[in-house]
């Protein structure tokens, strides 16, 4: 079964937010896009304003849509939904997440990024997101 995840690439100014994974997640200390499963009947977009806000206390708006990543983690397959949003300020609380991190986005490779998350990455380099 393929679970259906949306994130965020959220964006405030030239640089992106990042979030590692705790060491009770699975994939554990891992660099990701903030988000989560889609509930049953729930659209991405609103998937994905639910997920922020409930694991960061922020609000976003969302612009653009990206490229859809397939992984198959061997136990486990997600097809991870991508938005690219703007911050709108609010201070992040992490609920789940152990640390985050704002990095310009020609860092984002320093991260050790999950692998659904890294397809992502190669796509937001690719262009120009600053807004």
């Amino acid at each position: 079964m393929i679970i259906e995840v949306v994130c965020g690439v959220i964006i405030d100014g030239d640089k992106v937010l990042c979030v590692q994974r705790s060491e009770a997640m699975n994939l554990p200390l891992k660099w990701e896009f903030p988000g989560g499963k889609i509930e049953r009947g729930e659209t991405s977009e609103a998937c994905l304003i639910r997920e922020l806000k409930e694991e960061l206390e922020i609000e976003v708006s969302i612009t653009e849509k990206l490229s859809e990543s397939y992984f198959n983690y061997g136990t486990f397959e997600i097809n991870l939904v991508p938005y690219l949003c703007n911050y709108l300020g609010d201070k992040i609380i992490l609920k789940e997440h152990k640390t985050f991190i704002w990095l310009p986005f020609n860092e984002l490779f320093k991260l050790d990024w999950a692998p659904a998350d890294i397809p992502i990455v190669n796509e937001i380099m690719l262009r120009d997101y600053s807004l």
